[in-house]
């Protein structure tokens, strides 16, 4: 299946070709910060399976891990895309807050709740894992 979208200002365009039937949510620090809330909700399809076409800029960090994590986002309106690290092998976390599809989409599994917010509860019937 193709999914399609945009960032918040149009600039920017997702597509991506997965089979992708689940998402996941990410409550780590750094997915909190670039989300600007508690977590980031995420698909992990093949980089080659993705392309991210206009104002796009990037910006690498230091993961809990030491990897280097690559965000991807949009340079006109800030709206998180992706991320890549060496940790994801040749797949590539896409933000699906972008893609409409998924909001029909269930997860199924939620990375680092070891730093859930207090008073969010755990996603019925989706994994739960401390770290990822």
């Amino acid at each position: 299946m193709t999914y399609t979208g945009s960032c918040l200002c149009g600039a920017c365009q997702v597509v991506v070709n997965s089979t992708e039937d689940k998402q996941t949510a990410c409550h780590c620090v750094d997915c909190q910060h670039t989300s600007g809330t508690a977590y980031s909700s995420n698909i992990l399809p093949k980089q080659s399976d993705v392309k991210i076409t206009g104002a796009v800029k990037e910006y690498g960090s230091k993961a809990a891990s030491g990897n280097t994590v690559t965000r991807v986002f949009c340079g006109e309106c800030g709206s998180p895309l992706a991320h890549k690290s060496k940790a994801f092998g040749d797949a590539m976390a896409v933000q699906t807050g972008n893609l409409p599809d998924f909001r029909k989409v269930p997860y199924g599994a939620e990375l680092f709740v070891k730093d859930r917010w207090t008073g969010l509860q755990p996603i019925p019937e989706a994994d739960q894992v401390q770290i990822m």
